[in-house]
């Protein structure tokens, strides 16, 4: 049996569930996920095997109205992302109201050529009546080569549609050795899962006006691995947010995102952290770099 590989863009609007979806078609933990819309900021790569087809699955920043330079770097990256692919996925939250963002993401899929597969995500919460006319509608907009009903949190679902992706990819030999699971750099890794700990312990607008980035990166001769991480915020109000009382909550951040980072490299890990602020952090070129995002003028 010959082999396949395809590119498969993964696209819709904050909270959608994108990152989590791609974790559950590629059977592992690739993208950072928290509660909050926009935690994905670059297009990353999980890599999923079915029989002998490899998908390459981009999940993409959500699609929403850009304001500062980053934003329009996450929105330009998700658009990119489906460019040259071949199966544009639209991820649409079934149990949430169509709202102005998914209006927008809908459009603009739209109007794209590659061929479309609609997901309806979360439909372990959605109110059927309403799931099905929001299924009718979409249907007839977008005319997709298929539907699929999914609940990517408990995996109801996903193995029907990791199995139509594999179809749908063309002949051709894989891109990637058969144990690699994303595309994305160890120290790339790294930044995202601490970057998941501000998602999940911190509130507000703080996580959002906030970034990682990798200082030192050694490699011990004992096989463990030590990391200095700089926190940049934008004010130092949120500094004193972040740190926490006698720096409680930094301690907590930084034990949460050692111990991810660590089963992620498969060895031990020593992770220190500091927090500097830096108004114009989202100005400096070289983080985009780290980040994965291109300059957005």
């Amino acid at each position: 049996m010959s082999q396949r590989c395809g590119l498969v863009a993964v696209l819709g609007a904050p909270n959608a569930g994108k990152s989590t979806l791609v974790n559950a078609l590629v059977g592992q933990k690739v993208a950072i996920v928290s509660p909050k819309a926009q935690t994905t900021r670059a297009r990353l790569m999980g890599i999923a095997i079915a029989g002998e087809t490899q998908i390459l699955l981009v999940d993409t920043p959500g699609i929403f109205t850009p304001n500062r330079r980053l934003d329009r770097a996450m929105v330009k990256a998700a658009w990119e992302g489906a460019e040259d692919a071949d199966r544009v996925v639209l991820v649409i939250d079934a149990a949430a109201k169509v709202g102005q963002r998914v209006e927008q993401v809908i459009e603009g899929v739209e109007q794209r050529s590659e061929p479309k597969i609609l997901v309806l995500n979360k439909v372990d919460i959605a109110d059927k009546e309403s799931l099905l006319a929001l299924t009718a509608r979409l249907a007839e907009r977008l005319k997709p080569e298929a539907i699929f009903m999914v609940s990517a949190t408990t995996g109801d679902g996903v193995a029907d549609l990791k199995a139509a992706l594999a179809g749908a990819m063309p002949e051709g030999p894989w891109h990637f050795p058969e144990d690699q699971l994303t595309d994305a750099t160890d120290r790339m890794v790294a930044n995202e899962l601490t970057r998941e700990q501000l998602y999940l312990q911190l509130h507000a607008e703080v996580p959002y006006s906030a970034a990682v980035e990798t200082e030192q990166w050694e490699d011990r001769k004992d096989g463990s691995t030590v990391i200095h991480q700089q926190i940049l915020i934008e004010r130092d109000s949120q500094k004193a947010i972040v740190v926490g009382k006698g720096g409680a909550r930094l301690k907590s951040i930084g034990s949460a995102a050692r111990e991810a980072i660590a089963e992620h490299l498969g060895r031990k890990v020593h992770l220190f952290l500091h927090v500097k602020v830096d108004p114009r952090w989202d100005e400096d070129r070289g983080l985009y770099e780290d980040i994965g995002l291109d300059w957005a003028d």
